[in-house]
């Protein structure tokens, strides 16, 4: 069947399916604009809808205002997501101290919110699936608010341990939830800016991590960990749930008050209703996915390019050169560590931001292209410049030129990361999946980015004192074989709605 046969019976098939048919949500969280079923036909929808809204309608009449709001309350997710990864990178010494703790022992408190992120990973699927999107977040923001306090009261590891795990689960769930919801919603010439707003709050709540650390103690900074989830939870009852959702769950009426809400009151929304039911209707006639139909083209590739984008994310050594940020700065020959990881954290935030601009300008291939490539060079540099060191006399003209030089590459390395590698993977993850096997398989590809992120945050420190240059080449190896990726197999979907990619995988 092609696709414009599928067009011309998908919107009687929305209609005619039974409601046995459907799979209902497990939780309503509701909405303001939530309104009484009207009678009558929805051939004028607007009208009635104005109608019936009166003078709040206009609040919201604009498609840029409306997502982009919807984006900033649920990027408070994002926020606390980064401010999780920041926060252990000021407090070391003084949680240390306070608690008596060993080394070793605050390295495993460092990673165990990998560990809670990938239980949070493996349950984010389900959760978005069947609670909604909005429903997911809520469930997600609880532990986080809860580890936060723990780890603020606590008087011995035990709480510590317990909090950070808990606040992983929440992150886990979040950082899936949020780029599929922004995708969902965000209209498609507006789809890549929305979605790398994602990244550019991770990057906020790491520089937010690292700014307050150095000025407030460590049960403050852990106090201050709770208001991006208490203010995301009751701002998450002023947006609407993801049009895509409703309609999969067979909430029509939803749905629709959804994307003309999302659209603005002033928008003529059918085209995108009919093709959004299309959708919906032919992912119903394929509800069971058994493991042998996922070697089928139009799941095994987008798969395999949301898991392996992903993967590489990690996999380029990121999280460890930013988790160790002061001990590489240390020895590249820097004496105030904490306020050059503060830099950084500056650099990143800037970077992410050019990144949001012009996603949806320049595409997401080309940046990954430039990204991917820009990190190759640097990480090249970084190493070379290790290298020499390891083998020149200390105090020399070339090793203080090393010393710059290294520490240039590594800034430079966090611009060309924040510039693709770092946002565009969880834009494109949410993108490509199709909607019938979206929640099974995006929380594989978001378990496979925390299990990569844990492996690498593990290995890192040994692989450092084994050599710096060293491990800046394998990282640098890393990222030629993601360039290589990203040149053979990630396609360019820029100004296409998520139905068409979906259809080009057939």
């Amino acid at each position: 069947m092609s696709f414009r046969d599928q067009e011309s019976g998908g919107e009687d098939a929305g209609r005619t399916s039974s409601s046995s048919d459907l799979r209902k949500p497990l939780l309503n969280t509701g909405s303001w604009y939530r309104m009484p079923p009207a009678g009558g036909m929805m051939g004028s929808r607007q009208s009635s809808l104005m109608e019936r809204l009166g003078s709040s309608a206009f609040s919201l009449r604009d498609v840029a205002i409306s997502a982009t709001l919807c984006t900033l309350i649920v990027a408070l997710g994002p926020i606390q997501f980064g401010f999780t990864c920041g926060y252990s990178s000021p407090t070391q010494d003084a949680i240390i101290a306070d608690l008596g703790l060993s080394l070793s022992e605050f390295s495993l408190f460092g990673s165990l919110s990998n560990v809670g992120a990938m239980v949070g990973a493996i349950s984010s699927g389900q959760l978005a699936e069947y609670i909604g999107r909005k429903g997911s977040l809520m469930i997600a923001a609880i532990p986080n608010i809860i580890g936060w306090l723990a780890i603020s009261f606590a008087k011995d590891s035990s709480f510590l341990f317990m909090g950070r795990l808990l606040e992983g689960f929440g992150v886990g769930v979040i950082s899936y939830t949020v780029p599929v919801y922004i995708a969902e919603i965000a209209p498609q010439d507006q789809r890549g800016a929305l979605g790398s707003v994602n990244q550019l709050s991770v990057t906020i709540g790491i520089l937010l991590a690292y700014l307050f650390g150095m000025f407030v103690p460590w049960r403050i900074l852990a106090v201050l960990g709770v208001l991006p989830c208490s203010i995301l939870i009751p701002g998450l009852f002023f947006v609407p749930e993801s049009p895509r959702w409703l309609a999969k769950m067979g909430k029509m009426e939803d749905f629709e008050y959804s994307l003309q809400v999302l659209r603005g009151f002033q928008t003529d929304i059918t085209a995108e209703v009919n093709e959004i039911k299309r959708s919906v209707a032919s992912s119903r006639r394929r509800t069971t996915i058994r493991f042998a139909d996922i070697k089928q083209k139009r799941y095994s590739v987008p798969l395999a390019i949301g898991i392996g984008l992903l993967v590489l994310q990690q996999l380029s050594g990121v999280n460890g050169i930013l988790f160790y940020a002061g001990s590489i700065f240390k020895a590249a020959g820097i004496t105030n560590s904490n306020l050059a990881t503060f830099g950084l954290g500056v650099v990143q935030v800037i970077a992410t931001g050019v990144t949001t601009w012009l996603t949806d300008k320049a595409g997401r291939r080309l940046l990954l292209i430039i990204s991917t490539t820009g990190m190759v060079i640097t990480l090249v540099i970084v190493s070379v410049s290790f290298f020499v060191k390891d083998n020149i006399t200390a105090g020399s003209h070339l090793y203080s030129t090393m010393s710059m030089l290294s520490l240039a590459g590594l800034v430079a390395f966090v611009i060309a990361f924040s510039l693709g590698l770092g946002a565009i993977p969880w834009v494109i993850m949410s993108e490509i999946l199709p909607v019938n096997i979206k929640s099974l398989a995006g929380s594989v590809a978001t378990l496979a980015n925390w299990l990569t992120a844990w492996a690498i945050t593990m290995t890192a420190s040994l692989m450092l004192n084994w050599s710096n240059g060293g491990t800046f080449a394998i990282y640098a190896a890393v990222s030629t074989m993601a360039l290589i990726f990203v040149c053979l197999w990630v396609p360019e979907t820029k100004g296409r709605t998520l139905e068409e990619i979906a259809f080009s995988f057939r």
